[in-house]
């Protein structure tokens, strides 16, 4: 049994393919835990709105994130760091952009449904959480896992669109 244990955890880190989307989706759920903490944290223990706090949440994951996932799951060492650095905050900002936006406005949408906002008060105390998690699912999958497997983690010389010779 720990022979079959020691040989699919091997191939998990080694193969690509799925592979690297169940690596990236552990990575990602990871940062995930570390957002959502942060984002409490702050809510609960500052009294921050919950945008800024949201924010300040996808900040740490979103560190946390590109560390993993330059290391681990698209194992991008034959890239340069600065290169993956930029091309990652690229991405960064729009998802963070996303994922603020998209929980203020989930957020609020909700809470203009009457019935919804008087189920879902009954079980969160902070009623942002659903709408966070539904958001970060998503743009977690449509947004950030597909820009860093096609663009991020790529050995691609980015000089030529940004800089002029």
């Amino acid at each position: 049994m720990v022979h079959w244990i020691k040989k699919l955890v091997s191939a998990f880190n080694r193969k690509g393919g799925l592979f690297v989307f169940l690596r990236a989706q552990c990575s990602s759920q990871m940062a995930s835990v570390i957002d959502f903490v942060v984002t409490v944290l702050v809510v609960q223990c500052f009294a921050l709105y919950y945008v800024y706090a949201s924010f300040l949440g996808s900040l740490c994951g979103g560190v946390f994130n590109c560390i993993v996932n330059y290391k681990w799951t698209f194992r991008a060492n034959h890239c340069k760091v600065k290169y993956v650095a930029l091309k990652y905050t690229s991405v960064w900002i729009g998802s963070i952009l996303l994922n603020t936006y998209g929980t203020y406005a989930f957020t609020e949408s909700l809470r203009s449904i009457p019935w919804v906002k008087n189920t879902l008060s009954l079980y969160f105390s902070d009623f942002f959480i659903v709408p966070k998690i539904i958001v970060s699912l998503l743009v977690g999958f449509f947004w950030n896992y597909q820009l860093q497997r096609i663009y991020v983690y790529r050995d691609r010389n980015i000089k030529k669109y940004f800089l002029k010779k």
